[in-house]
């Protein structure tokens, strides 16, 4: 089956066979085929929904995006990317040349640290800059790389994840492809509603992942009275793990007010795809001691580290000042503002506060 969603075989949104009916068919145990439907389900391939049956995931973890994307019709701008405007983005040219430069004399090997240290000294001192609190550094492809990992650090299969409701799509299709549940959280312009909160952590949250800034889809952002209350909710549950999403760093204007801190464990992760360019590929991430430790443990074992040409480059567009936060900020805020005016000129009722986004 897993092979068939991958194929396109089965389309998102099929309905699979009844346990019992496929069991007959196959000659197999009933136990067998409710055994196959329970891996499909953790890998996040279908969605089981009690005497409604099981069907294959909306967006499965296992399907090729282009069998599940919308396509804009000839003529139509496609804005549900999330791209930045390539105009606003800065040329890598320089930036990377520096960065070759810099790799010549010597050039990085096994076992030189992961991170570099400029570059951990500008992050460090960034996420000071902005009230975070103090922790190691370090650095992932991306913020979902980053999110993926601290929720591997300390969740396993079955546990359950806190998320903003709407809510990023690459987020909500990773939690039931690590084999977690999603748990809905409500939010406003504001952010998440900390009821709201109080109640997914009470109800076995081990886990809650908001967005600080530009939140996707609706483009909310955390004030100062917001951050407040969430860090007196979370403090409640000293034991939840808090991932703080600031992707939007660089493109808006919005103070950040970190909620992060309240918690034994939390991260806050800081991705340059939107401000520099999503193919540099690069988040920056901070946190409590154990989870930082445990993610870079692993990335060890992995990847080993992000590329020091891509950090350098990082470090280079950094200490240049390669863009402009407040012109970035105020060309998306113009856009994204005049959208909503358009739309609700026509009826439909549409909010944005910060970011790219209009929900």
């Amino acid at each position: 089956m897993e092979r068939a969603v991958g194929a396109g075989e089965l389309a998102p949104g099929e309905t699979l066979p009844p346990v019992r009916e496929l069991a007959a068919e196959l000659g197999v145990n009933p136990n067998t085929v409710a055994s196959a439907y329970r891996a499909l389900r953790d890998r996040g391939v279908i969605e089981t929904a009690g005497r409604r049956g099981s069907r294959v995931r909306a967006r499965p973890a296992s399907a090729p995006r282009d069998l599940i994307r919308v396509e804009a019709p000839e003529g139509v701008r496609d804005v549900a990317t999330g791209n930045p405007d390539p105009a606003l983005l800065p040329p890598l040219g320089a930036a990377l040349a520096a960065a070759a430069e810099r790799a010549a004399a010597p050039p990085t090997l096994y076992g030189a640290p992961g991170v570099d240290p400029e570059l951990e000294r500008l992050a460090r001192a960034a996420f000071a800059a902005d009230g975070v609190p103090d922790g190691p550094i370090a650095v992932t492809s991306g913020s979902l790389d980053a999110i993926e990992r601290a929720l591997d650090a300390h969740l396993k299969p079955g546990d359950a994840v806190a998320v903003e409701d709407p809510g990023w799509g690459s987020l909500l299709d990773l939690i039931p492809a690590l084999g977690l549940r999603a748990v809905p959280v409500a939010l406003d312009d504001d952010g998440p509603l900390p009821g709201e909160v109080d109640r997914a952590l009470r109800q076995g949250a081990r886990a809650i992942v908001i967005t600080a800034r530009a939140q996707n889809p609706t483009g909310a952002a955390i004030g100062a009275a917001r951050a407040r209350e969430l860090r007196a909710v979370l403090s409640r549950h000293p034991q939840a793990l808090l991932i703080e999403d600031d992707h939007g760093h660089g493109i808006v204007d919005i103070p950040l007010r970190p909620v992060v801190g309240g918690t034994a464990h939390w991260v806050l992760v800081r991705s340059v795809a939107k401000a520099y360019g999503p193919d540099l590929r690069l988040a920056v991430f901070t946190g409590d001691t154990v989870t930082v430790d445990r993610v870079r443990g692993r990335l060890r074992l992995g990847p080993g580290w992000v590329s020091h040409l891509l950090q350098h480059a990082v470090v280079e567009l950094w200490r240049t000042e390669a863009v402009d936060a407040r012109a970035v900020a105020a060309s998306y805020g113009r856009r994204r503002d005049a959208l909503v005016r358009a739309l609700r000129a026509r009826g439909i009722e549409a909010r944005g506060r910060s970011g790219m986004n209009v929900w």
